[in-house]
């Protein structure tokens, strides 16, 4: 493999110029990066870690599949701003955002692939679908991989995207393209997750893994010796002969649920510990919180159970929490690259996700934050009853258009559904 290394350090020893075409064989070869490693042989403690390998690990697949699942589930609303504040708008993008992006993604997709390649990747590129030349309605979007884009700053300062699709290779301007970004965007990439911090915690819990797949394989039993009495005097061709015959006997029996007897004073002696005393397990649930932590997802919400949040009680509080100190930073990120590519700046329209989704599944939560929300005596209302039964998918109800003013006791409704 030497022969790789030497071939790895000349070919990226140096940056190089900044065209597209070196810009492409740095993002795939540059030191630190996944070939780079692999050429030059430098690789950290653990296993070697890929996208793939990293998915292969129960916690980083079930945050990604949480944040995802989050992300995919809330509704993509327009408004536009009027003088009292703010309306819904039936933009011809809702569709796009809500239902399908293009023909060969639903939205639910097209978000949980955006999620994945954010949280994995540290980028998510989706290229806008314009109606013709002639006009510039944007007419879909199509997600894709960051390892397949090459993204370059031109000498006009603005960003070039060289995407490869199916084996087309097709330049984009910026403004044709959404361009998700993570921590350490410097304008022009962000920085990789799997090449920075779940490098070390995903490859330590993937190599635990394949121990502990390997430790259980042989049916978790601790490695052992026999010993035999010191006044026996054993030649190497009886010592060979006997760990042949003993692994025979030994399997044997076990598969036969019979105990082995020795003879001749000798005993078994085991020489490791078991995986609790060798603490595998205790590695393995120390990986779950360091790549909880690495994703900024509660532990309890992948299955980690044994350790308190400190996020209240109930699912309303643990919504709030997600949703403010996780899903928020993402979700702030999506909506502001939206609105500045597909709107122009300072107009009245512009996107936002509603993170009020999260609390459908809980009853409670949602009757009293309705409740609230109506107002009543002593109580400011802030949505009305039609507004209500919108976000509930039922129909408007006569004189269900009104405020419910500070004081002014609840009015009672007819014909509810």
């Amino acid at each position: 493999m030497s022969f790789l290394r030497d071939l790895g350090a000349k070919l990226f020893g140096s940056q190089g110029t900044s065209t597209p075409q070196n810009q492409m064989v740095l993002a795939d070869g540059v030191s630190g990066s996944e070939l780079y490693s692999i050429l030059t042989g430098t690789t950290t403690p653990g296993m070697a870690v890929s996208e793939r390998t990293a998915l292969q690990t129960s916690a980083v697949y079930a945050s990604v599949a949480l944040v995802g699942g989050a992300v995919a589930s809330l509704p993509f609303h327009f408004y536009k701003r009027t003088e009292s504040g703010r309306e819904r708008y039936d933009s011809d993008l809702r569709c796009l955002f809500n239902e399908s992006p293009s023909a060969a993604w639903t939205s639910a997709s097209a978000w949980h692939y955006t999620m994945q390649s954010l949280l994995l990747r540290g980028d998510s590129i989706w290229t806008i679908e314009r109606a013709s030349r002639y006009d510039p309605r944007p007419v879909g979007f199509v997600p894709h991989h960051p390892d397949s884009v090459t993204v370059w700053r031109d000498s006009d300062g603005t960003n070039r995207y060289q995407v490869t699709y199916f084996g087309e290779v097709k330049t984009y301007h910026q403004d044709d393209v959404l361009h998700f970004t993570g921590l350490g965007f410097n304008g022009v990439r962000s920085l990789s997750p799997i090449q920075y911090a779940l490098r070390n915690a995903a490859g330590t819990s993937v190599a635990a893994d394949a121990y502990s797949g390997q430790f259980f394989k042989g049916g978790a039993r601790p490695d052992h010796a026999i010993e035999v009495p010191q006044d026996v005097r054993m030649t190497p061709e009886q010592r060979a002969l006997l760990s042949s015959t003993w692994g025979k006997q030994r399997d044997g029996y076990v598969n036969e649920g019979k105990t082995p007897v020795l003879t001749g004073g000798m005993k078994v002696v085991p020489l490791t510990l078991n995986s609790q005393d060798a603490q595998l397990l205790e590695t393995r649930q120390f990986g779950v919180e360091e790549i909880a932590r690495i994703f900024g997802v509660p532990p309890h919400m992948i299955g980690k159970t044994d350790a308190a949040t400190s996020w209240g009680s109930g699912i309303e509080q643990m919504s709030i929490g997600f949703v403010r100190y996780t899903l928020r930073r993402h979700l702030d990120m999506i909506q502001q690259e939206i609105n500045r590519k597909l709107f122009p700046r300072g107009k009245m329209f512009y996107g936002e996700f509603n993170t009020d989704a999260l609390l459908d599944g809980d009853s409670k939560a949602q009757a009293e934050y309705f409740a609230k929300a109506l107002g009543g005596p002593g109580t400011q209302g802030w949505m009305t009853t039609n507004e209500v039964r919108k976000l509930k998918n039922l129909p408007p109800i006569a004189g269900g258009d009104e405020l419910i003013k500070a004081g002014a006791p609840a009015p009672a409704q007819q014909g509810q559904a």
